[in-house]
């Protein structure tokens, strides 16, 4: 159901609310892009800081702007599973495509937790669901048996995997069918999860090179393994400098070098570094991308 390039949307502010307009328009440049989909309300998106309203308004705001010109994934997550289920049935509402939800984070729970978690909202939504997998932030780890059992539930349809471990996930898509789509989470690893089987990433790295991330999956899905190599050794300078702060911490900063989106940023985070800026405006420059 899900496969390509979608990217993880930074939400833009401006003086502490969420600058409708300019996200319209990150919606609008994406499209163009050829981009497959597109993620609101995510860890790129600032979710964690998001009050319900706003939660529910980027959403609106960018199906709205979406037109059904590519799909919407919206990010409905929480370690609350009472919490997900409304999120997840006010982006169903809203006109989603699909929901993304990060595995239960703080509370740690078991594998069957876990299981039982994500299946209590696929019940009760009847909605398209990809699960993600990203220990680094929650402090749980879904294990390949643990996406197997997940891929026979009715309505989860997919991971996005960042793991971090190739073995893990290589063995996670042998035990899962077909039918069950696994995306990259981790914008390095896109090339090596689609040659073991992946269908495409939830990218962080397509808010500021769009074009080549769609270059980069169309060309290794198709076996032209040599172009997405090619693009893929191009990016890694963008890979690395994109995450030389905790995300989105350097991509927001990117974003609004190159659209004139304001660049603030919620607390607990904090604005990029001086020298991370300069960093990340040289390698701008040297892909040609400012």
């Amino acid at each position: 159901m899900f496969e390509g390039v979608f990217t993880a949307l930074v939400t833009p502010f401006r003086n502490g609310a969420v600058d409708e307009a300019g996200l319209r328009d990150l919606v609008e440049r994406q499209v163009d892009s050829g981009v497959d989909g597109v993620v609101p309300c995510g860890s790129t998106g600032e979710s964690a800081t998001l009050s319900h309203a706003e939660h529910h308004r980027v959403v609106e705001v960018v199906v709205e702007a979406a037109r059904k010109r590519v799909q919407v994934i919206a990010g409905t997550g929480s370690n609350n599973t009472r919490e997900a289920i409304e999120f997840t049935a006010a982006a169903s509402d809203a006109g989603a495509d699909g929901a993304l939800l990060i595995s239960p984070y703080y509370n740690k729970p078991t594998q069957a937790g876990i299981v039982a978690h994500f299946t209590a909202i696929a019940r009760e939504t009847g909605f398209p669901l990809v699960v993600y997998n990203i220990p680094g932030r929650t402090a749980s780890n879904m294990l390949p048996e643990t996406l197997a059992r997940l891929s026979e539930v009715e309505h989860i349809v997919g991971v996005k995997e960042a793991c971090g471990d190739i073995a893990q996930i290589s063995s996670a898509i042998a035990r899962c069918g077909d039918a069950f789509s696994f995306l990259s989470g981790d914008d390095a690893v896109t090339l090596p999860l689609i040659a073991l089987g992946g269908r495409g990433v939830i990218s962080t790295t397509s808010n500021v090179a769009p074009r080549d991330m769609v270059a980069l999956v169309k060309a290794a899905r198709s076996g032209d393994y040599a172009r997405a190599r090619e693009v893929h050794y191009r990016l890694i300078p963008l890979f690395d400098v994109l995450f030389c702060e905790t995300n989105p911490i350097p991509v927001k900063a990117a974003v609004a070098m190159q659209t004139g989106i304001d660049e603030e940023i919620r607390l607990p985070l904090t604005a990029i570094s001086d020298v991370n800026r300069e960093r990340l405006q040289m390698t701008l420059k040297e892909l040609a991308l400012l």
